[in-house]
């Protein structure tokens, strides 16, 4: 299996090895009611074969899973928006197999250029205000958003290597140099400006500000933030401000009868019986919501000073 690594593809040889075979004669006991006994490894099977592809499809995030933002946009400051997904679970019933599903939010982080992923960050209005290099505040606000973060170079054409940060330089592109290897096999410091100036004739725009340090620190390896693009589908799993989550709650806030037709239409885009993953173990999906018959419960009493009233909510 390859798979993208730090700058290049990695190899992976898997094995795989067969376990136990699992039987859904249990789970079907069990549901009729002739055993009390719930067979789990029966119920993690189907929602392995039931998350499969969904899991191809979309982003996943724990038991959810996420799309990129289409036909909406809700930006949280910071770099931050909000991406609307669904959670998905199968679970046992008194008579047969559910399947569980909701709309979801999270916060991801905005696919853009890392310039522009550093102004919204320092409140910079305009890259080119920003005329003089950072100050030691903003390089170490700067450096807590982006490290960790994986992004893409953009100056080698087609080829879009990624790499995760692991700091931001202290100096400029035109002042950070690196040990360089000259073709006669002398060692040179170079700065990173002159580097990519004469490798690939391009002169920075901003070589005022920092650089992104990437892959393992002990290897010297700089880009400049303008060569730089935020990886999309990258959740956020820092802590957001009061502000974002402010805006993240009036973003998915949903009435009852919304929330019903969102996850209405999240089963019909789904289209689970026409999954061929699903067909194959011989799994149908009804795609209307199962109605359950409810009732309301009285309102409760106060009892106070010698008095009863009811809270009706008035």
């Amino acid at each position: 299996v390859i798979l993208p690594g730090e700058g290049k593809d990695r190899i992976f040889r898997v094995s795989i090895k067969w376990l136990a075979q699992v039987s859904l004669y249990a789970l079907e006991e069990a549901l009729e009611g002739r055993t009390r006994q719930i067979p789990y490894d029966a119920i993690l099977a189907l929602d392995v074969v039931m998350r499969h592809l969904p899991s191809m499809t979309y982003t996943p995030v724990g038991r959810s899973f996420f799309s990129t933002p289409d036909g909406y946009y809700h930006p949280l400051g910071g770099g931050r928006e909000v991406w609307f997904g669904f959670h998905q679970s199968v679970r046992p019933s008194q008579w047969k197999m559910m399947l569980n599903i909701d709309v979801s939010a999270t916060a991801f982080y905005k696919a853009q250029p890392v310039i522009e992923f550093m102004c919204e960050v320092l409140d910079i209005r305009d890259v080119n205000e920003q005329r003089k290099p950072l100050t030691d505040s903003q390089r170490v606000k700067f450096t807590k958003e982006i490290k960790g973060l994986k992004i893409e170079i953009t100056h080698c054409g087609t080829m879009r290597r990624k790499y995760r940060v692991c700091n931001v330089t202290r100096k400029p592109a035109q002042m950070q140099s690196f040990p360089l290897q000259l073709e006669n096999g002398q060692t040179v410091e170079c700065t990173v400006a002159k580097y990519f100036l004469d490798k690939y004739k391009m002169k920075l725009r901003y070589p005022h500000l920092p650089c992104l340090q990437v892959g393992q620190e002990h290897k010297h390896t700089y880009l400049p933030l303008e060569v730089c693009n935020i990886v999309a589908g990258q959740r956020c799993i820092k802590k957001l401000t009061d502000m974002q989550t402010s805006t993240m709650i009036k973003a998915t806030a949903r009435s009852a009868p919304d929330r019903e037709r969102e996850i209405n239409n999240l089963v019909r885009r789904a289209d689970f019986n026409n999954d061929s993953y699903v067909q194959e173990f011989g799994l149908t999906i009804s795609n209307s919501m199962m109605e359950v018959r409810g009732r309301v419960l009285p309102p409760p009493k106060l009892q106070y000073g010698g008095r009863v009233s009811s809270l009706t909510g008035q």
